[in-house]
Formats: structure tokens, sequence, C-alpha cells
């Protein structure tokens, strides 16, 4: 196929670079244009960009100059938003005014009714709510957004089990890595011998954003799930990879061995299943009793797979486990690689 032609903006900090570095010899996309602020325009990227990935920059992206985030100074078809969310809200409507399938990373629109929170192997037929979207506002183009990253890993973990077993309630507490905070981020005097028990809106995120995921389109909107979550959000002292301890109460009473049985076995629908960002396996269930780890297993999947262990009876509801997602991957510019792979499928872009 000849390759879409894409741009991504905010290319210069932590999940700009992980769009570039995903993006390199992707067989689909190809990266046309990066934006970053005013400082940076007609810079090339090598110069504009402090990099900070353990892997080369790519040799395409080092003297590709710096454009503007603004109508007209690019051409392409796809545009990967890692703007600060004030940014993308002013911004992203007007590339999906003109015609470009936005996939952003930013909150700012995620929990607009007509604007789709997709995590493919959860709830791929979200994506029809872009019909909603362009009829609402005229848009040729479409806002598609990624959840927030601690969020995404609970959400895949919790729809295997909503639909054999219902969920009533869930309780999560999340041990947070320190480039979710972006670059320069925390404070070293701040995190060092330290955790950060407050991390702003983030519990508000992750209390609201999986009900509107697992929820059901109805009419061109979606119906939250009716289950409760409450979460506590930390920042840990660890580079990548988020760590979400939960304790969840089941509508149908079954066994741990089922449990385990729903997750290892859990499938994406079949849209997704050939999609070069589809993870395999979805799901990595551990059964040694210290794992997962954000060192040891982040990486599972190139990134993209979530992983869960410590699989047990919960004393007052009915199990509790722990997850890992890679959080710059899994639940930022790799989730929004996978939601443009979805959207070409489907026939959105």
């Amino acid at each position: 196929m000849n390759k879409i032609p894409v741009a991504i903006l905010g290319a210069t900090g932590m999940v700009g670079q992980r769009f570039v570095q995903l993006l390199d010899q992707h067989p689909w996309f190809q990266v046309v244009a990066l934006t970053g602020s005013d400082r940076t325009i007609g810079q090339p990227y090598i110069e504009a960009c402090h990099w900070v990935l353990s892997t080369p920059m790519p040799d395409w992206a080092r003297n590709m100059n710096m454009v503007a985030t603004s109508v007209g100074a690019f051409d392409a078809r796809v545009v990967f938003s890692a703007l600060p969310s004030s940014l993308a809200r002013e911004w992203e409507p007007c590339f999906a005014e003109i015609g470009m399938v936005v996939c952003s990373n930013a909150s700012a629109y995620r929990m607009e009714n007509d604007v789709p929170i997709l995590i493919p192997e959860v709830n791929a037929d979200h994506i029809e709510l872009i019909a909603s979207q362009r009829k609402n506002r005229g848009w040729k183009g479409a806002i598609i957004t990624n959840s927030n990253c601690t969020s995404t890993g609970l959400t895949i973990v919790l729809k295997s089990l909503l639909d054999p077993f219902g969920v009533k309630a869930v309780f999560a507490v999340s041990l947070q890595a320190l480039s979710g905070a972006g670059y320069p981020g925390v404070a070293s005097l701040d995190i060092l011998d330290n955790v950060m028990p407050y991390i702003s809106e983030e519990e508000e995120k992750v209390e609201q954003e999986p009900r509107k995921m697992l929820g059901k389109l109805n009419q061109g909107q979606i119906d939250f799930a009716p289950f409760p979550i409450s979460a506590h959000t930390n920042r840990v002292a660890v580079s990548e990879g988020h760590l979400v301890c939960c304790s969840i109460q089941l509508i149908k009473k079954t066994s741990l061995d089922q449990i385990v049985a729903e997750l290892t076995q859990y499938q994406p629908p079949r849209i997704c299943k050939d999609l070069p960002s589809t993870p395999k396996p979805v799901i990595k269930v551990f059964d040694q009793p210290d794992r997962p780890q954000p060192r040891l297993d982040r990486m599972i999947g190139n990134g993209m797979t979530t992983s869960v262990g410590r699989i047990r009876s919960d004393p007052i509801w009915d199990v509790k486990m722990t997850l890992l997602s890679h959080n710059t991957i899994r639940g930022a510019a790799g989730g929004s690689i996978y939601n443009a792979e979805l959207a070409y499928q489907a026939g959105f872009i």
C-alpha cells in the first residue's frame, strides 16, 4: 500500500518522541511533518529535541525541519497529537474541520459526548461515534482520543471480566511512573526516597474514563457502565510502567481459575486481529507471586500487552490483582497509533 502521510503535533516532548520512535518504519504510516513550539520552528529535529529515549533517534527524523502547529503548515491525512491539553483544545478541532483524523493523547476532548475514547481490543465499536461527530460538528475529519495512561490497563482487565461475570464495583491504587509527568517532570528532590500521593486530576480520570470506554453505544452517544470506581493515584520513582493494585466486586460469583482463564484467553474483536499494533497477547497472566514488575515486564508485546499477576481472593469483595501497563507506549503514543490503524480499517481514513 502507499503509506498514509501523518504529522506529529508536539513532537519534541516525551510522548512526541514515542510517536517518532514507534512510527519509524510503520507499515501503514509515514511521518511528513513534526510540529513544536515557536522557538523550534525551522530547526532540524535533532536540534529542537532533547532526545531522552534509549533507542537512537531515527535517521529520517534528524534533519526534518520543525513546522508550526497550524492549519496550512503541512499536508497530512492523520495527525497524532502529543499537545498539552490547553493547546489541544485550541488546535485539534482546526485539523478535524479540514478533513484530518486527529488521534489524540490529550485529555481535552475525551469526555465530549460524540468523541470516542478508544482502546481497540475493548470498544472498537465506539469508532462509529465518528459519524455522529461529523454530523454534529460539520467536520470532514474527526477527533479520536486514547485514555489516560493509568486507565488503559485497568480498562482492558475490567473488559475481560465484565462480559462473562459483570462488574459491580472497583477499588484501585496506582503506582505511576515518572515519565507520565513528561520531561523534565517531577523534581528529583521531590521523588527520591519518596512517594508523591497526589497527581492533579488523575483520580477523576481513572474513575470516569473506564466507565465511558466500557459503556454501550446508544444512538450516537455512550451510556456509561453503571459501576463505581474508587481510585488512589501515586507517583513513584520508576522510569516507565504504571502498576495498579485493584479489588473487583463481580455480579456473578465465580472461581479464581475461571477468572484466570478469562484473562488469559481474552481476544480483541475481529476487526483488530490483524492490525500492526494489536498486542500479542492482549493480557499476559503471571503465576509467580512477585510479578508483574515494571522493569521486567513493561515491554511484553512491544510495550502493548497488559500484564496481570497476584490474582487472589479478596476478603471484602471477590478478587484482587496487580496489573501493569507501559504508560508512554500502550497508554500514550502506541495507543494513539493503534487507534489510527483501527480508524483506517473501519474506513474513516
